[in-house]
């Protein structure tokens, strides 16, 4: 390929500008992969200048977040959940749906398709997977295709198709270039410009907006690269007052040498004559370079949207513990990243959406590690009646027990319309009320109220006393019998 056709080329996977407009860089390169800068691609012979182009997957922090991003999604299992007449949510295991959560295809595994599928949306914008349906006209397989040479076409009417390609299983079954209609593709895209088209069914990378970052670290990288393979820098320098010639010089070297290196290291040198050892430390320089290399990667983070500690790299406010931390970050970057690609599985399968059916990646799988905030959680779940024993025990992976499959709570939790009945207790100094006084035991009637209006309560109903039984009756007879036959025997 000439280098005019490769320009060419290029240039038609960028955005497409209007006619006698200029667009600006920076500009992407799908062959070889890389961007160029705006100062760098004005040159049509940037390569012959020298400049090469930056490649984010090739930068240390980059690769420490896209794989932040995509190992922690492969990690959390999707489901396909429903709606149901209870006002709760069924997981549904027969569709179409539940089956490609759980393989996509016959040779990846849902784990290594997620893997590959967020890898190659953080790093080129968007995401693409073609979607092969049985004769139920069911979704039956998904396939990767790569991002760099796939895109999203337009028809005269408006309609959506894509161009996809990359993927050399599917090329070996369909030889012939894959033109597909929008309802059989994948397409997990993030935020549009103008400047790409066709907006706003294109994404861009967070990369462009790290791109001058990413550019000033490999820049830095490369410059001290050159600078400690050219350079020669002792540890330590021998410094006298005397004239020396060359071969004392030597001398001194190769002595020194002897007491310092190999199986003479850490030896006690002995210095006559005026020598002094001044060591080589490291200028202050170097240390503002390290420092303006740390705050380029902390950029790069913050246009990820990941908290620091998640990669290791420190600073920030710390976390209690590793439910808060990851728990910031799911309420960040990664809980956009997992609704973002919940929204694309149910465009896919024309779900009808929260509530009703959705799909969900379940997070707790990242708290595996954290057994007693997860125990803890449960307890306080089935205490709280929010969860019966046998469901906590479900999410543990435990059997179910006997009588376990209602939710309960203690005895004092009560609803508010019930707590108005309960009497409230007196105070320990408080005179008895006059619920507490013994009823009169005479049958007069009470005094009449000096206030008028007061009601006046009604006498007590005289209580009825119960007839013997016939029971009754025997015992007494036996026990007089009993008597008199004591009384008897006393006489006689």
């Amino acid at each position: 390929m000439g280098v005019r056709q490769y320009i060419a080329r290029a240039a038609s996977w960028v955005a497409k500008a209007a006619e006698g407009q200029y667009r600006p860089g920076p500009y992407y390169l799908p062959i070889t992969g890389g961007w160029l800068s705006h100062d760098v691609g004005q040159y049509a012979n940037w390569w012959q200048l020298g400049y090469n182009p930056t490649y984010g997957s090739g930068s240390a922090i980059v690769e420490a977040c896209v794989s932040a991003y995509a190992q922690t999604i492969a990690m959390c299992p999707g489901d396909h959940w429903k709606l149901n007449s209870k006002g709760g949510r069924d997981r549904i295991i027969t569709s179409a749906l539940s089956r490609i959560l759980r393989q996509p295809n016959e040779y990846q595994s849902i784990s290594d398709f997620l893997l590959n599928l967020v890898r190659m949306l953080y790093l080129d914008g968007n995401a693409y997977a073609l979607a092969l349906r049985n004769d139920r006209y069911e979704v039956d397989e998904l396939h990767l295709m790569e991002s760099n040479l796939s895109r999203p076409m337009l028809a005269e009417n408006g309609d959506v198709f894509y161009q996809l390609a990359g993927n050399q299983v599917i090329e070996k079954r369909i030889p012939e270039t894959l033109m597909v209609p929008r309802r059989d593709v994948l397409h997990v895209r993030l935020h549009s410009s103008s400047r790409t088209y066709p907006w706003p069914l294109y994404g861009e990378t967070p990369l462009l907006a790290a791109n001058s970052d990413i550019m000033i670290t490999d820049a830095m990288r490369q410059q001290q690269t050159q600078y400690y393979v050219n350079q020669a820098r002792p540890s330590a320098v021998l410094s006298t007052d005397l004239v020396l010639d060359k071969n004392q010089t030597d001398f001194l070297r190769d002595r020194w040498n002897e007491q310092s290196r190999g199986l003479a290291a850490g030896g006690t040198p002995i210095l006559t004559a005026g020598l002094k050892v001044q060591p080589w430390g490291t200028s202050a320089k170097d240390a503002e370079l390290a420092e303006m290399m740390k705050l380029s990667e902390q950029h790069i983070a913050l246009v990820y949207r990941i908290p620091l500690q998640i990669l290791g790299l420190g600073g920030g406010a710390p976390m209690g513990s590793t439910e808060v931390l990851m728990q910031s970050w799911i309420a960040s970057g990664l809980g956009f990243a997992l609704n973002h690609l919940e929204e694309a599985f149910g465009l896919l399968f024309s779900l009808r959406g929260q509530p009703e059916e959705y799909v969900a990646f379940d997070t707790d799988a990242l708290l595996r590690s954290a057994m007693q905030s997860r125990i803890e959680a449960l307890v306080r779940g089935v205490q709280g009646g929010i969860y019966s024993p046998n469901e906590a025990r479900a999410k543990e992976g435990l059997d179910e027990v006997k009588f376990g499959d209602e939710p309960r709570v203690q005895q004092q939790v009560v609803p508010l319309s019930a707590a108005g009945a309960i009497p409230s207790a007196p105070p320990a100094n408080a005179p008895p009320s006059a619920q507490s006084q013994p009823a009169p035991t005479n049958k007069e009637e009470p005094p009449p109220s000096d206030q008028p209006g007061d009601k006046k309560e009604p006498p007590p109903k005289p209580v009825k006393k119960a007839e013997p039984s016939k029971d009754d009756a025997k015992r007494e007879l036996r026990r007089l019998i009993t008597v008199a036959g004591r009384a008897q025997r006393r006489v006689a």
